[in-house]
């Protein structure tokens, strides 16, 4: 059987593919496989990898909130969209818990221009800067063009003197992050070129998602018990990980919804994190 993928393109349909990202959920072995059954039985020659995906998640749901909504990461990141301004502050997120000093949105004076930074963060007395690249689409990737361009941004404010911080600095180090993946070429210039990247699948076992899941900063996009309106207006709040409803049950009660409804989202989210 043949299933069409994102980009349009055809292939022999893998179960043992569907499998792995089933596990990759945490759902035990005797969920996995009957999940796995369900799906098999509306399979149809063509059918695409969104509608796989779509019936995966609908089924891990009925057997637990908390491995759909890690079954649905990638798709939670995507939707911290449309244009990328909360998966900035998200980006932000991840590096303060790796205790850097942050700040958002940033005008710098280069040699020749100045330029708006998404991000600029301290640690060990290194200054960087953060460009975030975000893709509305998850079979779009970040190619050579990208870092390319950030290099000669970098290139203008580096040496530049920031005092953004508490100790003087200037800027000596860039990354880029992604919620997608970077092309071949692109992982290959950076390296050259001394600049940090950071998607959803690089670097190998501190990637994107390894972060996420390692120190459980799931988005508030992940939870499933929410309905995508709350959720945007959880995000217009600047709420932007599951953890700030954790520490601070009242962000919920301002979507007037039921305090029966509180009690199930309050349970999904301390069972994600």
């Amino acid at each position: 059987m043949r299933v069409t993928k994102y980009s349009g393109e055809v292939v022999k349909f893998d179960v043992e593919k569907l499998k792995k990202s089933l596990t990759k959920s945490d759902a035990n072995a005797d969920a996995v496989i009957a999940v796995l059954d369900l799906i098999k039985k509306e399979l149809y020659d063509g059918i695409t990898t969104k509608k796989i995906y779509k019936l995966a998640f609908q089924y891990l749901k009925k057997f637990s909130n908390v491995h759909a909504a890690k079954y649905n990461l990638k798709a939670a990141v995507f939707a911290l969209g449309p244009a990328g301004f909360y998966f900035e502050k998200f980006v932000a997120k991840i590096f303060e818990q790796e205790n850097y000093n942050i700040v958002l949105n940033v005008t710098l004076h280069g040699k020749c221009v100045s330029h708006e930074i998404d991000i600029i963060v301290n640690k060990n007395n290194i200054t960087s800067i953060i460009e975030c690249k975000f893709h509305g689409n998850q079979e779009s990737k970040t190619d050579v063009k990208i870092p390319m361009y950030i290099l000669s941004r970098f290139n203008d404010v580096k040496e530049q003197d920031c005092n953004l911080f508490n100790d003087p600095s200037v800027i000596s180090a860039c990354w880029i992050v992604t919620n997608s993946k970077f092309t071949e070429d692109a992982v290959q210039f950076a390296n050259c070129s001394n600049l940090n990247l950071l998607s959803w699948n690089y670097p190998e076992n501190n990637s994107l998602k390894d972060k996420i899941d390692n120190f459980k900063l799931y988005p508030i996009t992940a939870l499933t018990t929410i309905t995508q309106s709350e959720k945007d207006k959880l995000l217009a709040q600047n709420v932007i990980l599951v953890k700030d409803v954790i520490f601070n049950v009242k962000l919920l009660q301002t979507l007037q919804i039921s305090a029966s409804r509180i009690k199930n989202i309050m349970l999904e989210a301390n069972q994600l994190c």
